[in-house]
């Protein structure tokens, strides 16, 4: 059996090492160079089925860890919650042995996903580690419904698209090109107005092979947030067009220190802006946006006249689902970890998706302030559920059961509609994020479709 790693308190420095709690206990041995052992501490924690997932009525059991330098620390006080994802739950407390501890999650009676979130504090510092048990998740469904205008209130947006013309302007960037790829700013006219009276614009990066020729195209969708982008240089020099677009109108190469006032002041929580109208709600010019996008990738010169992939990963994956909803030019999507789907579940006591608009108060439960029947109403229009059910077209989709931005019981709630072929690359343990292997599985099953290597 391992041993358990003692800790103490380098107060001086800040430093943890590991001890077992007891005043008597000898300090474990560190190597003759070193003077002493610095370790941070790991939560670990994990359901007992390999795979994570049970059928419902089956009981899900968490195994914790707690271990510094891969050594189990012995009697460690911890406090722990064990409930549906993103919903209140009572705190509890437990000590963890040397050989961990075994939390009794219980199970769920429909098909959800049941998270057991673990704290504990070692010599001043604080440390958190979860697991997600799937139940049935394969059987989800959105409790999104969709508004019988649905398709001709978008239809009345691509109408108005398309009596604007797209007006756009390239500006070659010298010092970010390659010697296989050309690297441009680019904007082009989109739906709203200026207070000048001039229309708005949707600004990005373009990346082209140098080499004449005929080229797939790559639309990449932003994130949530407000930042600059650099566009994707790596599946251009494969011998892809690629567009990464901003989605705010305005240009994606100024300094960090714009973004990050823009962040602060006047695009703090634009996710909410006007929900409560479905006109004028920030997303409507986004998503006609990521059309236009569209508009100008297969008018370049260059494309080979067919293939036309959207790829992004949260906001991004929301806006992959709406543009390939919406646009029948679209030939494939990799989505990953998707916002936005399934918004309304937490009106049914569920995890919805990402701005959670409707999230009861963690705290209380109470219903959130948000959830007015207007703004309720406006989600209809804009839930990438209902964009979801029209996807016609292959795609590679990617996410883990941790993520507590956008939990998989939204994400799985929009998969499980697509009747388009779909491929699911699921990380477990991940959360909202995407490590090295992700996104190389993920550029490898783009450049797939594409024809490419």
């Amino acid at each position: 059996m391992k041993s358990s790693v003692s800790l103490i308190a380098a107060a001086a420095l800040g430093l943890v090492l590991a001890a077992r709690g007891h005043a008597d206990t000898p300090i474990t041995p560190v190597p003759v160079q070193a003077n002493f052992r610095i370790a941070t501490v790991q939560v670990r924690v994990a359901p007992d089925h390999r795979d994570w997932t049970y059928a419902t009525g089956e009981t899900a059991k968490f195994k914790v860890e707690i271990v510094a330098d891969n050594e189990p620390i012995e009697n460690v006080a911890i406090t722990y919650t064990v409930g549906p994802e993103m919903m209140p739950a009572e705190a509890k407390t437990a000590t963890v042995p040397a050989d961990g501890l075994v939390i009794d999650g219980g199970t769920m009676k429909d098909p959800g996903f049941l998270r057991c979130i673990v704290n504990v504090e070692v010599a001043g510092h604080k440390y958190r580690g979860l697991a997600t048990a799937g139940f049935s998740p394969e059987k989800i469904l959105p409790t999104q419904v969709e508004p019988v205008d649905f398709q001709a209130f978008w239809d009345s947006g691509r109408k108005e698209l398309a009596q604007i013309p797209i007006e756009d302007k390239l500006t070659l960037l010298p010092d970010a090109c390659t010697d296989k790829v050309n690297v441009y700013h680019v904007s082009f006219r989109t739906v709203g107005h200026t207070w000048t009276g001039t229309g708005a614009r949707i600004y990005g990066i373009l990346c082209e092979p140098k080499t004449p020729g005929k080229y797939p195209a790559i639309l990449h969708l932003p994130g949530a947030g407000v930042r600059a982008y650099s566009g994707d240089k790596n599946l251009a020099a494969h011998g892809a067009i690629t567009l990464e677009i901003g989605v705010h109108g305005i240009p994606v190469n100024l300094p960090p220190e714009v973004y990050e006032q823009l962040a602060a002041g006047a695009l703090n929580g634009y996710q909410y802006y006007n929900l409560d109208d479905r006109d004028s709600y920030y997303y409507h010019r986004i998503y006609l946006s990521c059309l236009r996008a569209d508009d100008f990738l297969t008018q370049r010169p260059d494309w080979d006249g067919k293939n036309l992939i959207v790829m992004g990963g949260s906001q991004g994956g929301q806006l992959t689902l709406v543009t390939a909803g919406l646009d029948s030019r679209v030939t494939a999507i990799a989505v990953t970890y998707p916002a936005y789907c399934d918004v309304s579940g937490e009106l049914h006591g569920r995890a919805g998706g990402w701005p959670h608009p409707f999230q009861p108060d963690p705290a209380t439960g109470r219903i959130s302030r948000q959830a007015t029947p207007t703004k309720i109403a406006t989600a209809e229009y804009y839930d990438a559920v209902n964009f979801a059910r029209r996807i016609t077209v292959p795609g590679y989709y990617t996410w883990g059961f941790n993520d507590e931005t956008c939990p998989p019981t939204s994400t799985f709630a929009a998969f499980n509609i697509i009747t388009a072929p779909k491929t699911l690359g699921l990380t477990l343990e991940l959360g909202h994020s995407s490590g090295k292997e992700q996104g190389e599985t993920t550029d490898a099953w783009v450049l797939k479709q594409a024809g490419l290597k």
